[in-house]
This record gives structure tokens, C-alpha cells and sequence, in this order.
């Protein structure tokens, strides 16, 4: 089976860290960088295969297929890999009134690992049927928060958060153990 993802040489990755912003806490706790891998799978890619690839690495395991909340929000309890499986949308991350945040625009075949802290949120599908493939590392469940005084005791629980062995979409190389732990 030939793999379905962009070979490493060629591959684009935007890299980026974000100051808290209230109480959403962002890449301030650990520093580890969001990362979005542009153009990872072909524009050709169906959900299934993304899915089907994913598990084949073994790192995350798919968990749903969906749009991403228009509301702000964050995982306190693990790192998310989202996979784009159709159309496009403009996303953001680490607080819409943020001064330092991120927005930016995600199509099919893109890959974001979103690290536990980090709020992310959809501004515009912008065409229609935008849907992505949401992953979590194994045996780690997912929550959600919005940046509330009553989750604090969840925002310091991701200080306890390790970062991935193996990269989720390349496996023992790959970008999120490259730029965050120096492995070539």
C-alpha cells in the first residue's frame, strides 16, 4: 500500500506559539507549538482514508468526522489532530479578540495538531460542507472548555500533558517530533 501523505522533503508546516489570553491558556503551559501541515494528503483523500491511514501509524485514534464549533474552545485533557476531509474554511486560534492569535485558512488534505490549552474555533466555512477528521492520542478522552473561572483546576491539569512519541501522521519522523524536539 502506497502511503497517502505528502513525502517529509516537500512538506510545508506553518509553526506557531500563542500567548495566553484570558483564561485560555494557548502554547503558554508547555510550548509546544500548534502546527498545521499544508497539503499533508492530496486534495483526492477521503475521510475513510485519512481515518484508515491514521490508525495504520497508531499514534491517534479517529473519533468523529464534523465542522469545527463556531465558539472558542479548548482541550484540557489531551492534544487534538484534525484532518480536513472536505472543502474549506477560515479557523481560529487562541481567542477571536486575542491581539496574538492565529486565523488562518484550512482545506482539504491539511492537517492541524492542535496542542491541550490551545482555543480554536470556526469563523467561516467558505464553501459549504467543510468537515474534518477529529483525532485523539489512544486511550486519552476529550473534554471541552471555553476559558471560565470554573475550570482552572483543568487548565493546570495540562501541564501534565506529555507531547507525542511519534509524530501522528508520519509516525517515527515528522514535523511535531522535528520541531519540538530537534529529531531530523
Amino acid at each position: 500500500m502506497t502511503t497517502p501523505v505528502a513525502p517529509l522533503p516537500s512538506l510545508r508546516v506553518s509553526s506557531h506559539f500563542i500567548p495566553s489570553f484570558n483564561l485560555i491558556p494557548n502554547t503558554s503551559l508547555k510550548n509546544y507549538p500548534l502546527l498545521i501541515y499544508h497539503e499533508c494528503f492530496p486534495p483526492s483523500i477521503s475521510a475513510a482514508v485519512i481515518e484508515a491511514h491514521l490508525r495504520s501509524i497508531g499514534v491517534v485514534e479517529p473519533q468523529w468526522r464534523y465542522t469545527m464549533y463556531n465558539t472558542t474552545h479548548f482541550h484540557s485533557t489531551t492534544h487534538e489532530v484534525l484532518c480536513i476531509a472536505s472543502g474549506r474554511a477560515r479557523l481560529c486560534f487562541g481567542g477571536e479578540d486575542n491581539p496574538e492569535r492565529v486565523e488562518t485558512e484550512v482545506k482539504i488534505g491539511d492537517v492541524i495538531i492542535i496542542p491541550a490549552g490551545v482555543g480554536h474555533r470556526l469563523l467561516q466555512d467558505l464553501d459549504g460542507g467543510f468537515e474534518m477528521v477529529g483525532s485523539y492520542p489512544k486511550g486519552n478522552d476529550w473534554d471541552i472548555c471555553y476559558g471560565r473561572e470554573d475550570e482552572k483546576a483543568n487548565i493546570e491539569a495540562i501541564k501534565d500533558i506529555a507531547w507525542f512519541d511519534r509524530d501522528p501522521v508520519y509516525g517515527d519522523e515528522g514535523p511535531a517530533l522535528q520541531i519540538v524536539y530537534g529529531v531530523v
